[in-house]
C-alpha cells in the first residue's frame, strides 16, 4: 500500500506553528496529503495532534503558516470555512458535534440545514427522509423510532457512528479521523473499515488518529509521527514500528509490558450475590479481592459498565445485594460510595468526569471537595498541591495548573481524571476503559498505578473491551457476556484465544 507519487495534493501544510502564550505546542509542521491516501497520524498525547487537527478544522484560526490545495492558498477561519474547502473531521470528542434536545434525525442534517443546504423546515417529518439517507450513508440500518428518539438516548457508539455518517455525507476531499474506534465494538470498527476503503478508493485522503498501532499498521498508506509539535517520523508501509515507537516517544520503549509478577488476593472486598446487570440477563455473584488487579473484559453492551455504575451507586442494581468488608453496602448515589472508599474512573470522560470551563486542579479535587474544606471555603493551596502532584506523577502536558481541562488533549484530560482518584484513599478502584485515548507511555503509567494501589492493600477492577490492555493490568480475568459472566479465572491460565473464544460465544 505505498504512496503512489501520481497520486495528486488533497492538502498542504507549510510551516504551521500555534502557541498558547509561551507555549509553543507546533513548531514548523510540514506535511503533504495526497488523494486516495490513508494516512496515519501517530504521537504521544501532548505531541501536538489535537492542536494540528483544530487547525485544519477551522477550530483555531490563529496560526502561523500555510495551507493550500490543488496550488490555491486555502483560507480556514472557521468550522464552515474548512467544510467549504472539503475538510471534514470527526473530532475525539464526540459531545461537541451532539445537540442535546434534538432529536436523532435532526442532529444528522443538523449541519445541511444550518448552512442552507437545506430548504426550512417545520415538521420532524419533513427531514425524515433526508436523516434515512445521511445514515445509510454509513450502512446504519436504524429504524424511524430510533430516528425519532432524543440523541441523549443513544449510547457513546451511536452517537460516534452518527457523526460519522453526517461527516461521509458530505463527500469530503480531506477526511479526519480522531480515535474514531475508541467507542466502537469490533463490529462497528470493521464497518468503519469498509467505508474507509471506500474513501480510499473514490479519491479521499483520510487522515486517521489512533493509540491503536494494529489498526494503523491494517489501514494506512503511511504514517507520519508527531513529537513535541514537530514532524520525527514518516514512513510508508510495510512500517517499521520499532522505529515509529522511538520517534512517538523519544526513548526505548517496550510496546507490551514487562509480564507481570501474578498476584493473589485474600481478602473479600466486595461480595455481590444475585445482581443483575441487563434486563434479561441471568443473575451474578462475584467477590473482589483485595491485593490484586481483576480485569473485567467483554465487548461492548456486555455490561462491563452496568456492573460498575451498580457498585458505585450511579445505577443501583435492582435486584441482589452487596457486602462492603462484611457489611451491607448500598450506595443509592456515588457521594455514598466515595465516602466508603470505592471510587469509579467512568467511561465517558467528557460527560461524567468533567465540567467546561474548570481548570486542572479544581477537576482534580471536584471528587474531595469536602476534604479540602475550611470553614465552607476551598483551601486553594492544599487543592493546588493535589493538583500538582497528579500532574507531575502522570506527565499531564499542560501550562500549570491552572490551565482549562477543556484545553488539554484527549489523553491528557484522560490522565487528569483517571489521576485524581489516586489521590484519595480507596478500599475498592474501579477504572472503566482507563486507557481509551491515551498512548503507549501513559497506558504504562495508568497500569502501574493500578497495580501499586492494589498491592499497597486495595482492591483493584479494570473494564475494557480490549483483550490486550487487560492481559497488561490484570491478575485475574472476569469475561462478561451479555450481562453474564462467562469465565472468571487467573491471566496465567487463559491464553488469549481463549478469551476471544469466550467473549465471542452467544446464550
Amino acid at each position: 500500500m505505498s504512496q503512489s507519487p501520481e497520486k495528486p495534493i488533497a492538502l498542504q501544510l507549510t510551516g504551521i506553528t500555534k502557541s498558547f502564550g509561551a507555549n509553543r505546542v507546533l513548531k514548523g509542521v510540514d506535511l503533504t496529503l495526497h488523494s486516495g491516501e490513508v494516512l496515519g497520524l501517530l504521537g504521544a498525547n501532548g505531541a501536538g495532534k489535537s492542536t494540528l487537527i483544530k487547525i485544519l478544522s477551522g477550530v483555531y484560526t490563529e496560526y502561523g503558516g500555510s495551507m493550500a490545495s490543488n496550488g490555491e492558498m486555502l483560507v480556514v477561519d472557521s468550522p464552515l470555512a474548512a467544510k467549504l474547502h472539503g475538510i471534514q473531521t470527526v473530532h475525539q470528542r464526540i459531545d461537541e458535534g451532539i445537540v442535546p434536545g434534538l432529536t436523532v434525525a435532526e442532529n444528522l442534517v443538523f449541519e445541511e440545514i444550518t448552512e442552507g443546504l437545506l430548504p426550512t423546515v417545520s415538521s420532524l417529518r419533513q427531514i425524515m427522509p433526508r436523516a434515512r439517507e445521511v445514515a445509510a450513508s454509513l450502512d446504519l440500518n436504524w429504524s424511524d423510532s430510533r430516528l425519532r428518539k432524543d440523541v441523549a438516548e443513544l449510547g457513546i457508539a451511536d452517537r460516534q457512528l452518527l457523526l460519522l455518517a453526517r461527516a461521509l455525507v458530505r463527500r469530503p476531499k480531506v477526511l479526519i479521523l480522531d480515535e474514531p474506534t475508541s467507542a466502537l465494538s469490533q463490529v462497528e470498527a470493521e464497518q468503519l473499515f469498509e467505508v474507509i476503503e471506500r474513501m480510499r478508493a473514490s479519491g479521499v485522503a483520510v487522515v486517521y488518529v489512533s493509540h491503536r498501532l494494529g489498526e494503523v499498521d491494517s489501514l494506512a498508506d503511511r504514517i507520519v509521527v508527531l513529537r513535541e509539535g514537530m514532524i520525527r517520523g514518516d514512513q510508508v508501509a510495510p512500517f517499521d514500528w520499532h522505529r515509529a515507537v522511538l520517534d512517538m516517544l523519544g526513548e526505548q520503549v517496550v510496546v507490551q509490558l514487562d509480564e507481570l509478577e501474578e498476584r493473589r488476593g485474600a481478602e473479600v472486598v466486595l461480595n455481590i450475590q444475585g445482581a443483575r446487570l441487563l434486563p434479561h440477563a441471568a443473575p451474578i455473584d462475584l467477590e473482589l479481592r483485595s491485593g490484586e488487579v481483576t480485569g473485567v473484559v467483554g465487548l461492548l453492551g456486555a455490561g462491563k459498565s452496568e456492573l460498575a455504575a451498580g457498585i458505585f451507586g450511579a445505577k443501583p442494581f435492582e435486584d441482589g445485594k452487596m457486602e462492603l468488608f462484611g457489611k451491607p453496602f448500598a450506595p443509592s448515589r456515588p457521594g455514598e460510595a466515595i465516602k466508603d472508599g470505592v471510587y469509579l474512573v467512568p467511561e465517558d470522560r467528557a460527560e461524567e468526569a468533567m465540567l467546561p470551563g474548570w481548570s486542572i486542579a479544581h477537576t482534580i479535587s471536584l471528587p474531595f471537595l469536602a476534604s479540602l474544606c475550611r470553614g465552607g471555603v476551598i483551601d486553594t493551596i492544599a487543592e493546588r498541591r493535589r493538583g500538582k502532584s497528579i500532574v507531575e506523577a502522570f506527565g499531564v502536558v499542560s501550562t500549570s495548573v491552572h490551565q482549562d481541562v477543556d484545553a488539554l488533549s484527549g489523553g491528557n484530560q484522560q490522565k487528569v481524571v483517571v489521576g485524581r482518584w489516586f489521590e484519595g484513599q480507596p478500599r475498592l478502584m474501579m477504572l472503566d476503559e482507563p486507557f481509551r485515548g491515551v498512548d503507549l507511555g501513559a497506558r504504562r503509567d495508568i497500569s502501574s498505578h493500578a497495580r501499586s494501589v492494589a498491592h499497597a492493600g486495595a482492591c483493584v477492577v479494570v473494564l475494557s473491551s480490549d483483550i490486550d490492555e487487560i492481559r497488561e493490568v490484570a491478575d485475574r480475568i472476569i469475561v462478561m457476556v451479555e450481562g453474564e459472566i462467562r469465565v472468571d479465572s487467573y491471566t496465567s491460565e487463559l491464553s488469549r484465544d481463549q478469551i476471544v473464544r469466550y467473549m465471542s460465544e452467544v446464550a
